[in-house]
């Protein structure tokens, strides 16, 4: 895949609106892409590389790096019945304590800001651990489950598209 440009206005920082993930709430050969974080003010992507730095024998200094685990920390995460991502992970963790599901979420990060405005860059990762760390929240308030995310699996890079209608995503591999 060639190198991918920006697709926002030169000169003006990219929104942070433009990176979102998402939750496959059906199955692997119909996805149906939800929302991950809906009212998450702050969330980002953490990148671990595994470097390790040496020095050989001369005194030369030399640093590897492996392929990234790649977390990310949504919270609070508002409990709210529209909101497919959290009832699926909900119905996942809480009622059914389903491990092995949790360690198996197919998700999808759409980089509206790269590509084209119509087909931004997109990665899927088909075997992601989705870890609730909580459920509660302060009395009179709203109900909170954050959750970390490890994304995993194999991951293929495409294109996303949104339905300007119904706002649906269609992910689309690279050939």
């Amino acid at each position: 895949m060639a190198d991918l440009t920006f697709n926002t206005t030169g000169g003006v920082i990219v929104a942070r609106e433009l990176l979102i993930a998402y939750l496959n709430t059906s199955t692997s050969s119909t996805p149906v892409w939800s929302v991950v974080g809906k009212r998450v003010e702050d969330s980002s992507m953490e990148m671990d590389w595994g470097e390790e730095t040496k020095n050989d024998i001369l005194g030369d200094t030399y640093t590897t790096l492996r392929k990234p685990t790649i977390t990310q920390t949504f919270e609070p995460v508002e409990l709210d019945g529209a909101d497919a991502a959290a009832v699926s992970i909900w119905n996942k963790a809480i009622k059914d304590h389903d491990y092995a599901a949790l360690a198996a979420m197919d998700m999808l990060i759409v980089h509206f800001y790269a590509g084209t405005e119509a087909t931004p860059f997109a990665e899927r990762y088909t075997s992601c651990a989705v870890r609730p760390t909580g459920l509660g929240g302060e009395g009179g308030g709203s109900l909170n489950m954050p959750f970390d995310v490890t994304y995993g699996g194999t991951r293929t890079t495409g294109t996303a598209s949104k339905d300007s209608t119904t706002g649906e995503i269609t992910y689309t591999p690279a050939a």
